[in-house]
């Protein structure tokens, strides 16, 4: 009998929409560079064009201030080297293409809950005026949203400047860059049902955006390589789909609920988070006793898709920075699970981890 597999991973990535697929299909039946005069570039522009404008209209933004690259470590890359040399201040809980940029940056200490310490920031940033503010709207661990329209009054106050990484946020809540009052957006295609190795910055008006790449003039002269044409438009087509779809989308929050009750009938399951605003689909636990990969692993094994934390760090055995930074202690840094839900996760995929969760539970914890 085949075994049938579900897909609990979404945050890492989400499985691609049928309409972005149908807009790349379209797209590589074609040819034509965007940079080239001749017809056949001039339909390869009027595609990244489109897919400009629906993005824009997503985030209630001119055309003019979303730029196209390969996706949120790019993104995230290029707004913090351009502040190379200055003084920056960043999140404990940012994704590694933020704190680990080959940058120097001040880390922002975040309650047990995973709020960043409102308080201390304000300190912080008077005490040492930072050049930039760089805070996630969501954690791509947690699911813990971050007040970031709070944040970036605090750091306007003193001068700096804002970057969100908005990836985990974008086409699950709804906001737009001026009412996170940001002066930089990052955003990733393939965590909204668009293809991989896409993604774009925003940027307020009047701002310049730091060069990454040096060589052609795409981009308006601000990221050279030829443009992604197929994926750019998948982008396009899927963020005005997953934006369209966000109350749908926050409903997960009753499939996300029913596994966390399932679990916590375990004294030995613990998740974090809880005690803060956060994202409908996630949820961060840890099972006192076990490893993430002994659990990642069994579950593997019975056909679910789960993940231990960041998939960006998968491969190795490595703490969670998140949960340490939210006080937990080595053991549980180690140990964090994380299950996450998306727009194709059905009824049947939660009762399945429901029976897999208990099936484990009896054989590996006898509680």
């Amino acid at each position: 009998m085949k075994q049938e597999f579900t897909y609990l991973d979404h945050n890492a990535t989400t499985p691609i929409r049928p309409s972005a697929v149908a807009a790349m299909t379209s797209v590589l039946a074609s040819t034509g560079n965007p940079s080239s005069v001749h017809h056949f570039g001039r339909v390869a522009r009027k595609q990244i064009e489109d897919a400009r404008k629906a993005i824009a209209a997503t985030l209630d933004v001119s055309p003019g201030q979303v730029f196209f690259n390969s996706g949120a470590t790019e993104g995230n890359n290029t707004i913090i080297k351009g502040f190379s040399g200055k003084a920056i201040l960043v999140s404990a809980t940012e994704h590694p293409s933020v704190i680990d940029a080959g940058v120097t940056c001040d880390l922002i200490p975040v309650k047990p809950s995973g709020l960043i310490d409102l308080d201390l920031f304000d300190k912080m940033a008077r005490e040492q005026p930072p050049a930039l503010v760089s805070v996630m709207l969501v954690n791509n661990e947690t699911g813990v949203i971050q007040p970031v329209a709070d944040i970036a009054k605090i750091a306007k106050s003193v001068g700096a400047l804002v970057h969100c990484d908005a990836v985990q946020g974008y086409g699950r809540i709804a906001f737009t860059r001026e009412s996170l009052g940001v002066d930089f957006l990052t955003l990733s295609s393939h965590k909204i049902g668009g293809p991989q190795g896409v993604g774009a910055l925003v940027m307020a008006a009047g701002r310049t955006l730091p060069k990454l790449l040096e060589g052609g003039g795409q981009e308006r002269r601000s990221r050279a390589g030829t443009e992604n044409t197929a994926g750019i438009a998948g982008f396009g087509v899927a963020a005005t789909e997953a934006v369209a779809d966000i109350v749908k989308f926050q409903q997960l929050s009753l499939l996300r609920d029913r596994i966390e009750t399932e679990i916590l009938k375990s004294p030995r399951v613990k998740i974090y988070g809880q005690n803060a605003p956060r994202v409908a689909n996630t949820i961060c636990c840890t099972v006192d006793g076990l490893t993430s990969d002994t659990l990642l692993m069994a579950f593997d094994i019975e056909g679910i898709a789960v993940s231990s934390g960041s998939a960006c760090s998968s491969g190795t055995v490595k703490i969670s920075h998140v949960l340490k930074a939210m006080g937990l202690n080595s053991t549980r840094q180690s140990a964090a699970l994380r299950i996450s839900l998306g727009h194709t996760t059905t009824e049947r995929d939660i009762e399945q981890f429901i029976t897999v969760w208990n099936t484990l539970r009896a054989r590996l914890l006898k509680d």
